[in-house]
């Protein structure tokens, strides 16, 4: 396993058939590459308290959240990962949120895919 700094975390959500970006503000983080044969990655954000309803909705949403996160230094490019949220726990008086998810390896074919999803989802209203 290798273990990293985590130095910003965007959620990316789709409201009204608009992508949003939601930063969410680190107390501290780390991202650990489990290095398993799924690939999968272990996200753990150190948040304020604030923050809690909203990470408690995403969990009992039960759905995929998409994560920009940057690691190591805030001047390195943003990875882009398909996660769940694992829990949501308070210490002391702040929060951690712990995310499990898989690395997108290309930028631009999940950005493709984003595209794809919102002409799709404004075509089934019409």
């Amino acid at each position: 396993m290798k273990t990293f700094k985590l130095k910003m975390l965007t959620i990316i959500t789709q409201e009204n058939g608009n992508i949003v970006q939601n930063n969410i503000p680190l107390l501290n983080g780390l991202i650990i590459n489990r290095e398993d044969d799924t690939n999968r990655w272990l996200i753990e954000a150190y948040i304020k308290k604030t923050n809690e309803a909203y990470f408690n909705q995403l969990l009992e949403d039960k759905k995929e959240i998409m994560l920009q996160v940057k690691i190591t230094k805030e001047s390195n490019e943003p990875a882009t990962f398909i996660t769940s949220i694992l829990s949501v726990n308070e210490i002391g008086e702040n929060i951690n949120v712990l995310f499990t998810g898989t690395i997108v390896e290309r930028k631009e074919s999940i950005l493709k895919e984003l595209t794809d999803l919102l002409e799709a989802g404004y075509r089934d209203k019409d």
